[in-house]
Formats: C-alpha cells, structure tokens, sequence
C-alpha cells in the first residue's frame, strides 16, 4: 500500500446515540509531515484519528490512505501502515509482559519467531525501555506505559504514527524524554494533543478543530501565536510565548 497520503474527504461522523460530531473534515497529509491536532474538549479531536486506521467508519465522506480508500477489504493492510497511539495507554496494554504486548502485533502478521523477537528489541530500545521487557504492564508508571505503547505500535513497522494525547499524565522529566524521542521519527506524524507546547515544538503545521469542523489549518508558528483565533476556539497560546507572570514582560522575539 502506497503511504505517501493520509487524506479525508468531507468526512462525517455521527455516533449511534444521534451525537454528530465530525461536520466535513477535509484534509490531506502529505509523507514525512508532522501534523497537530488542536481544539478545545469535545472538537471532534479523538474521533477524527479513530478514522485514521479504521477503528471507526464514517457516517458519510471517505478516509484515504495512499491511493485506496479505507475498506473492509484492506482494513488489515491500512493497520499496517498506520501505527494507533491511544490516549489511555491501558487501553493498549493487556498482556502479562511488555514483550508480549509489543510482540502482540508481529505475532497476529505470522512472523517467524525470530523475527518477533528482533522486532520487539528493536521497538525496545528506541525508546529505551528494553530493561521493562519481563516486567508485567499493570506495574510500570504512566511514562513507561506511554514509551511501551510506543514500541508496540513501532513493532510493526508503519509508515504513519497516529497519536491521541501523548504526553498526557506524564511528569516533566518523561514528557521531555518523550518529546525528544519523537523528535527522532521520521515517520508521518499526526498527533491530537492539549499540549501546545508540544505542538508547536514537534509539529509543522496545526489543524485547529471546532465543533466537529476545521477552523484553522496551517503553519504551527503562525497559528499557535495568533491569540484571537485560539481564543474564539476555546484555546491559549503555548507557555513558551505567553508574556512572562510575574514580571509581565512579554517572552524574547514578541
């Protein structure tokens, strides 16, 4: 499967208990883009990258991966390409030791054993959590959750990383070790987050989400400093360039 596009065609979702929350998403993501996903609680922000590999189909409109819509038909092959991070880390967890959970995914594609286990160290150690392998998921802090839910989405080896709240839950020190580990990935990127700072530091370009419709979508460093357009979306500039709180002086280049 051709991974070189992630585009959404006038895409509407209404959930089954008559909810309507996606209102004609149309976006297209072009190969080696890292892409924001910014608005307020209940945008739309989750349900948009549900539809990203499948876990949820639209009410009407399409989702494209590469040439191919997504279908039934190659649902498994657009899983592969596209590499889901939860928001909730447990939601991803659930086997009795982080080699199993991140050897869960190689295992379902029939890989030889030795394959499985080259794919789990390697998913390991790029985020350096190969020390974790043997412990039991339910035990490890919410950073190690998070860096093992990273490699059990790495160990498939996708082209796209899909991301839903990354640094959430997180302490200062793991969500910068996360954010820099990120930064190493030449993968695709799109990631839902509440962390403006992270966005603007990861993410070229930002679509801003309202009420179920893009309301912004451009350049990061643009977008994320224009406090009117946060403020009618019900979000604040990033920490960074905010004027300083005690002394009131604006932040360097403002």
């Amino acid at each position: 499967m051709s991974h070189h596009i992630v585009e959404t065609r006038d895409l509407h979702y209404t959930y089954p208990d008559g909810s309507v929350v996606l209102k004609g998403i149309t976006f297209r993501i072009t190969h080696g883009e890292s892409v924001a996903v910014v608005g307020a609680n209940g945008s739309g922000k989750s349900t948009l990258l549900l539809h990203l590999n499948g876990c949820l189909k639209p009410s009407s409109g399409e989702v494209r991966i590469g040439d191919f819509p997504i279908s039934r038909e190659n649902l498994k092959a657009v899983r592969r390409s596209v590499g889901m991070l939860f928001q909730d880390p447990d939601d991803q967890l659930f086997m009795p030791t982080v080699f199993e959970d991140v050897a869960f995914g190689p295992a379902n594609l029939g890989l030889a054993a030795s394959e499985i286990e080259e794919r789990v160290a390697a998913a390991l150690d790029t985020v350096r959590a190969s020390h974790l392998k043997d412990r039991p998921p339910y035990k490890l802090s919410d950073g190690e959750k998070r860096l093992v839910s990273i490699a059990s989405v790495l160990s498939m080896s996708p082209d796209i990383l899909v991301m839903d709240e990354p640094t959430s839950n997180l302490d200062p020190r793991a969500r910068r070790h996360l954010i820099e580990l990120l930064k190493t990935f030449t993968h695709t990127k799109i990631i839902a987050t509440h962390d403006m700072d992270l966005a603007l530091e990861l993410c070229g370009r930002t679509l801003v989400l309202h009420d179920g419709r893009i309301a912004a979508d451009g350049a990061t460093a643009e977008l994320l400093c224009d406090r009117a357009l946060l403020a009618g979306n019900g979000l604040e500039v990033p920490l960074s360039v905010q004027d300083c709180p005690i002394c009131g002086r604006p932040k360097k280049g403002d």
